[in-house]
């Protein structure tokens, strides 16, 4: 169980968990039985299935980095691997099952395309993950996935407005999986691992995640909400100071890197409090 618990990586659980939730209660404002298995999937079995098939499938790449072994990734012994991907699927399946009769044709296809996006991006023969540019797509996929689903669950509009917070996301979550890809453009290269960092190299997937970054910033001025533009800049000032990081010094970023991971729970605090505010002056 202990090696269930730590590649499922609890440090990122509220990760996809809150966007179902928040775009779930947000549209309908209750608390039903839907929105806790949903978000229960979302908070452990989904991990689980993320990042069991990723510790499985890159146990070779990550025994050759220095970072693998904590809270950011976890490094399996063989003999566990079995084990893991089948704790996976069955932890996942019940609540798929459950969640696929409660929606309609819409919620199921982006249910499946979340579902595809989690297991493509490590398992082999896809591996999108060693795919440039695909990789940072199908990283935010994993976590803009679970709040379109929520939002298509309960039939809600996709107004200019949604569309332009899901795109804000979206490029959030390229901007944050092409900065974690900086601190590891040396080990992936040493491993023939190809990424949007082994591609670009260091210093211009830096600016790439800056630029994310700042659009995500500038499309929240076309919400509801414009003044959590200001959420991006935590992020921007996080990843400023390796705009000038090159392949050698590639590996200092890991220092930002597990900022990021901490520096969500104050953005996720921040973003509670813009949509309390935006539901009571909907009230």
């Amino acid at each position: 169980m202990k090696n269930l618990f730590v590649t499922s990586r609890p440090v990122s659980w509220v990760n996809t968990a809150y966007p179902f939730a928040a775009a779930y209660f947000l549209v309908t404002g209750r608390i039903d039985w839907v929105f806790v298995v949903g978000t229960i999937f979302f908070l452990i079995p989904y991990n689980l299935l993320m990042y069991g098939i990723n510790d499985v499938f890159d146990y070779e790449s990550d025994l050759l980095n220095a970072r693998k072994g904590g809270v950011e990734g976890a490094v399996l012994d063989r003999r566990h691997h079995r084990f893991v991907l089948w704790a996976a699927v069955i932890a996942t399946a019940p609540f798929v099952l459950v969640l696929a009769t409660q929606g309609g044709v819409g919620a199921n296809i982006v249910l499946t395309v979340s579902l595809f996006a989690v297991v493509a991006y490590s398992a082999p023969v896809l591996r999108f993950k060693e795919r440039p540019f695909l990789d940072s797509i199908t990283s935010s996929t994993h976590f803009v996935s679970p709040a379109v689903y929520g939002l298509a669950l309960v039939n809600a509009e996709f107004s200019p407005a949604v569309w332009a917070v899901l795109l804000a996301f979206f490029l959030w979550g390229m901007a944050s999986h092409a900065f974690g890809a900086v601190q590891d453009v040396v080990p992936d290269r040493e491993a023939n691992i190809a990424s949007i960092g082994t591609v670009l190299g260091a210093r211009f997937t830096a600016w790439f995640s800056f630029i994310a970054y700042a659009m995500a910033g500038v499309l929240m001025l076309w919400t509801p909400a414009p003044f959590a533009a200001v959420l991006a800049v935590p992020y921007l000032i996080n990843v400023g100071p390796y705009l000038r990081v090159t392949d050698a010094t590639s590996a200092s970023a890991n220092v930002a890197w597990k900022r990021f991971l901490w520096l969500n729970y104050l953005t996720g605090f921040l973003v509670t409090l813009t949509l309390i505010w935006l539901i009571l002056r909907g009230s």
